[in-house]
């Protein structure tokens, strides 16, 4: 396992419980020790974590999209020898996916891309495992995909680039539904009535129609805090969801829900929008309609 984070950690420490042997690998040692604490072996770099595989080998990489994926593949291409696989299971984009599959296929190196959805709960809970390669490599892999994945919850999706394509639809999903719990819980607290807002996700968790993973995790937030006051309201987005748009405009397909969400989170993050002070001075312009003075800092 190459990545040690929050993710590759976990999903190692769930491996070593179902009795498999890892290998892993982090540039940081605390991440390392706690591998090697749990039972299993800790290296240096790359080339010793490969060192230390037996052939054939596997290597799985849970490192962040982009520039650091290519680079850990470039350096693991030199490394690997034909018949070893390779396993991304990081959020990258589908087509950079299909690309690093044909580039590891010129020297006989099996590649599979992995989506990989749960969190920091899958350790407890299991992840869910959206699985694209061959279906050799599949076979290959499937009994790590089962360690890994709660009952029924990995799938050979398709070839090469299928599972990151499906992982990156589901986020798209995802923020979505996010988006309209979001909006939803903030038209009760803005109501007249002095609603408890933890209360009304418990009840919805048993037997609503909304009922998901999701409004847990809200239920869980608002019991912890009931008006979220130690949360900032600045929503990053990590690529995903813009991925997921580009593919529905090249491909004529309406996501109008996932577009506005994705929107939304870029909105979080102005805190004086230039477009917002524009419609305040056009309603001045065409309406004499009253207009707040900005408070500049400083």
């Amino acid at each position: 396992m190459v990545g040690l984070g929050r993710m590759g950690g976990n999903m190692s420490l769930r491996l070593l419980g179902g009795g498999h042997e890892v290998v892993g690998f982090a540039p940081n040692p605390a991440e390392v020790e706690r591998v090697v604490q749990a039972g299993g072996h800790g290296t240096t770099s790359l080339g010793e974590l490969v060192g230390a595989l037996e052939a054939p080998r596997t290597v799985w990489l849970m490192v962040p999209a982009g520039a650091a994926t290519q680079q850990t593949l470039t350096e693991l291409a030199d490394l690997l020898a034909p018949d070893d696989l390779v396993v991304d299971g990081g959020n990258s984009r589908y087509t950079d996916t299909i690309e690093r599959a044909q580039m590891l296929a010129a020297r006989d190196i099996h590649f599979a891309d992995a989506g990989v959805s749960g969190g920091i709960w899958g350790l407890e809970e299991g992840y869910c495992l959206m699985v694209g390669c061959s279906r050799e490599t599949f076979t290959r892999l499937e009994p790590v995909l089962a360690t890994l994945a709660p009952a029924d919850g990995y799938a050979h999706v398709g070839p090469n680039g299928a599972g990151h394509f499906v992982k990156m639809v589901h986020n798209g999903i995802e923020y979505g539904l996010m988006q309209a719990y979001g909006e939803g819980f903030e038209l009760l607290q803005s109501s007249d009535f002095d609603l408890d807002l933890a209360q009304v996700a418990e009840v919805w968790r048993r037997g609503s129609v909304v009922r998901s993973w999701l409004l847990d995790l809200t239920a869980r937030a608002l019991n912890a805090d009931p008006q979220l006051d130690a949360v900032a309201g600045f929503v990053e987005d990590s690529g995903e969801g813009r991925w997921t748009l580009h593919e529905a405009i090249d491909r004529a397909v309406p996501t109008p829900a996932i577009a506005m969400s994705l929107f939304a989170r870029f909105a979080s993050r102005q805190e004086d929008s230039f477009s917002a002070r524009l419609l305040a001075a056009l309603r001045k312009e065409f309406g004499g309609h009253a207009v707040q003075d900005r408070k500049i800092d400083g």
